[in-house]
């Protein structure tokens, strides 16, 4: 295990959201998994600098963000970002999880966010991340 931080990217027009989103996941999400560093992402144009830049190593998008969902916009990255990093999609019903599907989400959460469920979803992503690529 590397002790170097993994940045999280948080998306939503609603700082609200963020920080529910944050305390959810928390610093540390697994113990066998580094600590976090949260980026907050308000509009799309921030998102996209940040991924851009290739230093986010997960991006959590509000799926209910406006103007711009983050369904919509993880789908946009994942078709734009050549080694799109994992995204995570927070939905507002359970029902909404085949949106999240659709977008190409690698991990859904669903509000309320239950800190347990979320830290774990959060988590698989991280640990499938760091799992080298499998060659056939």
């Amino acid at each position: 295990m590397t002790d170097q931080s993994q940045r999280i990217l948080v998306f939503s027009h609603r700082p609200e959201v963020r920080d529910t989103i944050m305390g959810a996941v928390g610093r540390r999400p697994a113990t066998d998994l580094p600590t976090v560093t949260y980026v907050e992402a308000s509009g799309v144009a921030d998102v996209l600098a940040e991924m851009d830049a290739g230093t986010v190593d997960l991006a959590i998008l509000d799926g209910e963000a406006q103007p711009t969902g983050g369904i919509g916009l993880c789908r946009q990255l994942k078709h734009e970002i050549t080694a799109c990093p994992p995204i995570a999609v927070a939905v507002r019903r359970a029902d909404d999880r085949w949106l999240a599907t659709w977008s190409q989400a690698d991990g859904v959460l669903v509000h309320p966010l239950d800190p347990l469920a979320a830290a774990e979803t959060i988590a698989e992503v991280l640990r499938r991340q760091r799992l080298p690529a499998v060659q056939g």
